[in-house]
């Protein structure tokens, strides 16, 4: 699927979306979350894609927030506001608990809710001249309890309340020494790195990988709302898989594993 300001494509397993917004740091509009859902969607439901990467178009940026120039018309009025959180959260959770793994390649500004986005991603790499921020506190803006409490669950407490109340940009290095990203490359290698990267997970066993993925997503619930039983039964189902077979006879012979998923 392609569209003016959302790009995606699939390569060896991997399904590639890009934010299309360079002119304006890749700020985006209602119309490209609408779009961002219909890729994620599409994703989902193929056999083909094990893995995605998002990135941002134009080397400055990742995301670098809504598109403020758009708030008269999209978040002019409580109404508005209401209606636009309620759309940019279902979107924010698609992603959050999507069943395979998201990857958010990061060059440049990720800014308010380009960070929420990256946060909602499992893996965050990104290049040295990444800055990072949360400006809500410079434009009055408020943030729901799911976005504050991804950001305390990654970057902890006391850095989350420093991030926020201050408003300032963090740099890629402090991005990674309180856990906001997993790796910090170089700005000339981190598309290479990511590919090889994302091939890497994708070349990896998809039912263990499955598995993993949902009961990551359900330790982070409440205790009384996790569904052990599913946890329970991927794991076992790797176990009965062919791709198990294939595992073992792939060490025993020294060789690198085929796995098909089945």
């Amino acid at each position: 699927m392609t569209t003016e300001k959302m790009l995606s494509r699939v390569k060896d397993g991997v399904g590639y979306i890009t934010f299309n917004n360079p002119e304006k740091h890749n700020a985006v509009s209602i119309e490209m979350w609408d779009a961002l859902e219909q890729i994620l969607d599409g994703f989902r439901s193929s056999q083909e894609i094990r893995v995605i990467v998002l990135s941002g178009a134009g080397g400055k940026a990742f995301v670098s927030g809504a598109d403020i120039s758009k708030f008269d018309k999209e978040r002019s009025s409580k109404e508005a506001v209401l209606s636009y959180n309620k759309r940019t959260q279902k979107v924010y959770e698609n992603l959050e608990t999507f069943p395979k793994p998201t990857i958010a390649m990061i060059d440049g500004y990720c800014i308010g809710g380009g960070l929420n986005l990256a946060v909602c991603c499992d893996i965050r790499i990104c290049s040295e001249k990444s800055k990072f921020a949360m400006p809500a506190a410079k434009l009055s803006l408020g943030y729901p309890f799911s976005s504050i409490k991804r950001l305390f669950d990654v970057m902890g407490p006391g850095m989350a309340k420093h991030f926020m109340f201050t408003a300032e940009k963090i740099s890629a290095s402090e991005a990674l020494a309180c856990g906001l990203v997993q790796k910090l490359v170089s700005e000339d290698s981190i598309d290479s790195y990511v590919k090889d990267y994302a091939l890497n997970i994708a070349n990896n066993a998809p039912l263990t990988i499955k598995a993993m993925k949902q009961i990551g997503i359900e330790i982070s619930k409440n205790s009384d709302e996790r569904d052990l039983l599913l946890c329970e039964k991927l794991a076992s189902a790797c176990f009965d898989s062919e791709d198990y077979k294939e595992g073992r006879k792939a060490f025993m012979e020294k060789r690198k594993p085929n796995f098909q998923g089945l």
